[in-house]
């Protein structure tokens, strides 16, 4: 399940990055490059598991599947949080630093006055 996950997040988001401009300047590439390294980690722990279980590997516990899902989800929330603090560090758009400096100037009219 985490490897579906993964693997769907990194289709997602490379087809947003793909197709858009703004998501290119928004680094979305980072997050694919998250997802697809996510999806290959998932592959191997796959095939590695499947060569300990064989055919015990297609019949999972319902519990391991839930398991599986919420690691998946982790993993999607946790690229995000990593993307968003790097988007805001890096400032692509200059909003962050339009934010702050407007802040600024609104703090020296006050004194001013």
């Amino acid at each position: 399940m985490t490897l579906l996950i993964a693997v769907f997040a990194a289709v997602i988001c490379t087809a947003v990055w793909y197709m858009s401009e703004k998501a290119r300047i928004m680094k979305v590439g980072l997050m694919c490059w998250m997802f697809w390294g996510a999806s290959l980690m998932w592959l191997v722990d796959a095939v590695t598991e499947y060569t300990e279980l064989r055919a015990a590997y297609f019949t999972p516990e319902p519990v391991d599947m839930l398991n599986d899902a919420f690691l998946g989800l982790s993993v999607v929330a946790l690229a995000l949080v990593v993307w968003m603090v790097y988007v805001l560090i890096k400032d692509p758009m200059g909003t962050v630093r339009h934010v702050l400096s407007s802040g600024k100037k609104s703090a020296k009219e006050a004194e001013q006055a």
